[in-house]
């Protein structure tokens, strides 16, 4: 699994013409599942997305996580995450996890954090998507 990790003043997604997610100051996470990614990692993963200290304290240092700070969420999957760069000039998808078992997780992933009482949107799994970011800082984050 491979996230990025971008804190906004705002983020929102499209299909189309249509807003399918948005989220005020908080975090946009691009997520990428590979194969062979379990649920606990997925748990794993969304738990510590939550408690990373990457938002500032009143000294604008980085001590407070998006749970500290009440912040939005919006995540959107991005299979293309999952892609190798490592031969010749085309990505190789052989390690994206096929949508069939992506999406569930993905969704598990959405809905873990979602019971922490966040606002969390999410984007349109397997759906062409325009999104839309002002990053703060900028600040951004691979995990």
């Amino acid at each position: 699994m491979k996230i990025v990790l971008q804190r906004v003043v705002r983020a929102e997604v499209r299909v189309g013409n249509q807003v399918v997610g948005q989220s005020g100051p908080g975090l946009l996470l691009l997520v990428g599942i590979e194969k062979g990614d379990t649920p606990e990692q997925v748990d794993a993963a969304a738990d510590r997305v939550l408690q990373l200290r990457i938002f500032g304290d009143e000294e604008r240092r980085m001590n407070r996580s998006c749970l500290d700070v009440r912040g939005d969420i919006l995540a959107v999957p991005q299979f293309t995450l999952a892609a190798t760069l490592r031969r010749g000039r085309r990505p190789s998808f052989e390690n994206v996890a096929p949508g069939s078992s992506a999406e569930p997780l993905f969704l598990r992933f959405v809905e873990r954090m979602k019971a922490t009482g966040l606002r969390v949107e999410a984007g349109s799994f397997g759906a062409r998507m325009a999104v839309e970011l002002i990053n703060d800082g900028p600040v951004t984050f691979i995990l």
